[in-house]
């Protein structure tokens, strides 16, 4: 889902129907959209789905210090059902682990981001993998012992064991869960790149780029599109960081469209 600035409600692409952009509901409410219906045992507690919410700007706790720009949360169905889903977003102080929806009315002025992947529970360990290189801050845990236990780099993510590597040096791959997955790549620096400038547009929803921190891109040549957590300015060459890569023609033919204007990065 891409929410433009000064905008409360989205454009959406959905498994299934990517062809086109869909309306979504009010992203300040509490139903009626994607992310409302993804999140729902997330903000109230359930026995059958436990989770792990990361955000460098935590909910209600100010001024923590982190290098860390990751926010995300890998959410799992301990039970015998395989049931697991990653959201990876751009929006500080959300979601309020257990404590109902509120989405941060300073946050409707700019634009976001917000991805989820539905996927099986055998890639959870290869995400914690790539997320805990990104040394991201975890707010909130309540995946069994058990489940943590049998999943080593996902041990390791919970317990702050992070090793910095250069860049490009830890990828990941995973599907999501239909029977016709997306490819999804996980890695952490891309190389060479020009930037999208002013004006864009979301399925004409206008955009300026001043207030939108939905940090993106996409390849040359396609058909990848990437959620990335940082601009990579060179000031960012040391800082961890993460890139989300889906493969899939239809995807990257909507936000080729929206990056027209380019420019070189100086």
């Amino acid at each position: 889902m891409y929410k433009v600035p000064a905008q409360n409600t989205g454009k959406a692409l959905i498994a299934g129907a990517a062809g086109a952009w869909q309306n979504t509901a009010a992203v300040t409410g509490a139903n009626g959209h994607s992310f409302a219906k993804a999140l729902e045992h997330v903000i109230a507690a359930n026995a059958a789905n436990k989770f792990i919410a990361y955000n460098n700007i935590p909910p209600d706790i100010p001024k923590v210090e982190t290098k860390s720009n990751s926010k995300g949360v890998l959410m799992m169905n301990p039970g015998g059902a395989d049931e697991a889903s990653w959201i990876v977003h751009t929006i500080p102080g959300f979601p309020k682990a257990l404590r109902g929806y509120v989405f941060p009315p300073a946050e409707i002025q700019k634009g976001h981001l917000l991805i989820c992947l539905t996927i099986k529970e055998s890639e959870i360990d290869a995400i914690a993998m790539a997320i805990r290189i990104a040394t991201p801050l975890i707010y909130h845990n309540d995946i069994p012992d058990a489940e943590i236990n049998s999943r080593p780099n996902l041990k390791k993510l919970v317990n702050g064991e992070s090793r910095l590597t250069p860049p490009l040096t830890v990828t990941r791959q995973i599907s999501t869960a239909a029977a016709a997955g997306l490819k999804v790549t996980i890695y952490s620096k891309s190389e060479k790149s020009r930037y999208v400038i002013s004006p864009i547009a979301v399925d004409g929803q206008a955009s300026s780029l001043e207030n939108d921190v939905s940090q993106w891109l996409i390849s040359e040549p396609g058909n990848k599109f990437c959620a990335i957590d940082k601009p990579y300015h060179k000031s960012q060459t040391k800082e961890p960081s993460m890139a989300v890569c889906i493969d899939d023609a239809t995807i990257f033919g909507h936000f080729n469209l929206i990056g027209q204007n380019v420019e070189n990065c100086t």
